[in-house]
């Protein structure tokens, strides 16, 4: 029987990367072969956070690191969330200097919160 823990890192991960391959879809397809422009996310997880992928990725990492339950995994999520965490941010201030019509409710990374 698995241990609670492992349960719900295992839980988190699979969350986690669904988040993160749904965002990365959303990404890829905001524009037509050829284009240049840039455009604003919408869908998913984009409607709550900028960075809606990077949220994705980090949640995944944690629970990897909740489900291993070891040093080194902790230790490559929060590392994880220090580098990337920051670029969500620099997404965000792009986005909201961008574009006037930029969803101002929208936080950067964290739905609701940051």
């Amino acid at each position: 029987m698995f241990p609670m823990f492992c349960l719900s890192g295992l839980t988190l991960f699979f969350l986690g990367m669904a988040i993160n391959i749904h965002s990365d879809h959303i990404l890829r397809n905001l524009r037509q072969t050829g284009e240049v422009v840039y455009k604003i996310p919408r869908g998913g997880l984009f409607e709550y956070v900028s960075g809606a992928n990077f949220f994705g990725e980090i949640i995944e990492w944690f629970g990897y690191a909740i489900a291993t339950w070891s040093l080194p995994a902790f230790s490559f999520a929060f590392f994880t969330m220090c580098s990337i965490g920051p670029r969500a941010f620099h997404h965000h201030r792009f986005y909201l200097q961008k574009f006037e019509d930029y969803p101002r409710a929208r936080k950067a990374l964290i739905p609701f919160i940051i």
